[in-house]
């Protein structure tokens, strides 16, 4: 079953919300809502639930026009990232309150209930109210209420954001499992490039009311469409500097030239916006010696050390680029460091911002 959304506009005033948008989510497997806060994810969402009219358009769902039927007509769950519960019920009468409105039998109640509790962690929990509940514990028995219900239709905005960091790890690993033998289609929508990837599926990337790529999502990520979708799926961001083209080399100013890869050898000569994102750019006393890279020398600006990561700020040909290294290495701030840049991840981008594919035609800029 799919959902097909047609021309979807939604404008508030003069104001566009949600551009013209046109496209039909995966039936199976998760469609991840791709971008920044403000970028119109939640709107999207609640266009998808029939929470919003549309100004424009129309959406189907399972081949069948349902952009004028009301929300309670619709077999829809939606888990927000601020949890909303009721306060005198407990835990258990929380998940179990659209199974009761829908008249199950009491053990088949019980056992849905059971089963999302223990996955859920909740099981300890079930004679609470929400107030006795912490902040992680009371988005759970939210999650829970709108996964019990088995609806044809689930929206999950954000729904681990305020969750504790071992509790969100492991509740990414599992929902893809929770999903697996559901017949719905399943909305989610975040602010995380990992998480997408985690999560699998397919994509949609958002900027400013608009989709910039639909796709599977280990797709959109290698070959994003334009620079703007490429920004859109890495954090930290993607490194961006100008190069130029001449011959069979790329140029990086003065500061570098390299050979280009055979899949990029086609490019016509001229100037092009590089991205090449910051786990792709290493300090160079881990990689000295390793084919394939072209290293160049920036200020330090600041070195972080995140985990098992280490991330440092340079300042490159005067605009700020991002290493991201396993393990702990220490840079001096404010002093120039060497960095190994891996040439055959770089992507190349045309006047237009759209991506030079392999063999296909650039419009490069005039240099």
């Amino acid at each position: 079953m799919s959902l097909a959304l047609n021309g979807i506009t939604r404008r508030v005033g003069a104001d566009l919300h949600i551009a013209p948008t046109t496209v039909e989510l995966a039936s199976h497997g998760f469609n991840v809502l791709l971008g920044t806060t403000l970028a119109g994810k939640t709107t999207l969402m609640q266009l998808m639930a029939g929470l919003l009219p549309p100004s424009a358009g129309s959406l189907h769902f399972r081949g069948r026009d349902v952009t004028g039927v009301a929300v309670q007509r619709r077999n829809v769950a939606m888990v927000y990232q601020q949890f909303i519960n009721y306060p005198n019920l407990s835990v258990f009468e929380n998940i179990a309150s659209p199974l009761r409105v829908a008249g199950l039998p009491r053990d088949e109640l019980r056992r849905r209930v059971g089963e999302l509790a223990a996955l859920l962690q909740l099981s300890a929990l079930l004679g609470r109210r929400p107030a006795e509940l912490s902040g992680g514990q009371q988005q759970r028995t939210a999650m829970a209420r709108a996964l019990v219900k088995d609806a044809d239709l689930v929206l999950l905005d954000e729904p681990l954001a305020n969750l504790d960091y071992k509790l969100r790890e492991g509740l990414r690993d599992e929902l893809p499992r929770l999903f697996a033998g559901r017949d719905c289609t399943v909305v989610y929508a975040t602010t995380e490039p990992a998480e997408a990837l985690l999560l699998g599926g397919h994509v949609a990337t958002m900027h400013e009311g608009r989709i910039t790529q639909f796709g599977p999502a280990a797709e959109v990520y290698r070959r994003p469409r334009d620079l703007r979708t490429a920004r859109v799926f890495s954090d930290p961001p993607i490194n961006i500097a100008r190069v130029a083209k001449r011959g069979a080399r790329m140029h990086l100013g003065e500061l570098a030239d390299w050979a280009l890869p055979a899949h990029d050898a086609a490019l016509p000569d001229g100037e092009y916006t590089l991205g090449l994102r910051p786990h792709h750019v290493l300090p160079a006393a881990l990689v000295a010696g390793q084919p394939g890279r072209v290293r160049v020398e920036g200020k330090v600006l600041i070195n972080e050390i995140s985990g098992s990561e280490s991330i440092a700020h340079f300042a490159l040909d005067g605009r700020p680029w991002v290493s991201i290294a396993h393990g702990v290495h220490q840079l001096a701030v404010g002093e120039p460091a060497r960095f190994d840049l891996d040439v055959a991840q770089c992507l190349y981008f045309d006047a237009d911002e759209r991506l030079v594919e392999a063999g296909a035609a650039a419009t490069p800029a005039d240099g």
